[in-house]
């Protein structure tokens, strides 16, 4: 399996056989009043045009991006992704943008509920619990092939579904955990909390503990940057490599547009 990140939460996992994305994100779109332009390169997949299946974590636009999911899409291409938000007016305001655009371009879409797995080309795609900072749906995506399984877990708070995915999904090879502990200003969401929408650096290093991962790598951060509507801690990366080294996890940060190699395992099915 290798894993190429793509920028933000993004991610390109390639398999003997297959090609998936996750959270692509290329253009923040209506959101920019919110959080800002993105700071840095957000490179497109390398397989555009021929990707087999695309998850998404939830709808914000800075995780389901229409355009691109359609652009990365083949011909024979699918969305896989958690329900719909449940509400009115400015309840699902941040979600309807991303719904209006998929069924613009008629990606071909299936929702997956938490605990529930999808078999599609080489990868087994299983839907996890997540629990979303603005209170919309979300899932976390434990992805499987060639004997190897990754957690991409979007930008979850932290939440104590941690140890059932380790015992119904593990061992995980590597986790890709959110890290910026993003303080949020939003209109729709008032008055404002001071508590962070998404996992901190330490947060993250604990989920990774308790995941049992053989590797974590951090994700969601520096790319959006936008206070005070949206404030990240001032180093996710440096505090998670530190805060996970303090509990023995390994980890590895990858740089926008580098991979992550994992050699097949043989013997071992891709579930």
């Amino acid at each position: 399996m290798r894993i190429r990140r793509l920028g933000w939460a993004g991610l390109e996992i390639e398999a003997e056989g297959g090609v998936a994305v996750v959270d692509l994100f290329e253009d923040v779109g209506w959101m920019a009043q919110f959080v800002g332009e993105p700071r840095g390169a957000l490179p497109s997949p390398e397989h555009e045009g021929a990707v087999d299946v695309a998850l998404v974590t939830h709808l914000h636009s800075d995780h389901t991006d229409p355009d691109a999911i359609a652009r990365a899409l083949g011909p024979d291409g699918v969305l896989l992704r958690p329900e719909r938000a449940r509400g009115l007016g400015a309840e699902t305001v941040a979600l309807e943008v991303a719904e209006r655009g998929l069924a613009r371009h008629g990606i071909a879409q299936r929702v997956v509920a938490p605990w529930e797995t999808v078999e599609l080309g080489p990868f087994a795609l299983s839907a996890v619990p997540a629990v979303d900072g603005l209170g919309d749906p979300q899932v976390s995506w434990v992805i499987a092939a060639e004997g190897r399984r990754i957690l991409h877990a979007g930008d979850t708070l932290y939440h104590g579904s941690w140890w059932l995915i380790a015992g119904r999904h593990g061992p995980l090879d590597a986790v890709f955990l959110p890290a910026n502990g993003a303080v949020l200003d939003f209109p729709n969401r008032q008055p404002a909390s001071p508590v962070p929408a998404d996992m901190d650096p330490a947060q993250a290093a604990a989920a990774a503990h308790v995941l049992q991962a053989g590797v974590a790598v951090p994700i969601h951060y520096d790319a959006l940057h936008h206070p005070p509507a949206y404030a990240q801690v001032d180093d996710p990366a440096g505090d998670f490599v530190a805060a996970a080294s303090e509990l023995g996890v390994a980890t590895r940060v990858l740089g926008v547009g580098e991979t992550l190699e994992l050699a097949p395992r043989e013997g071992v099915a891709a579930g």
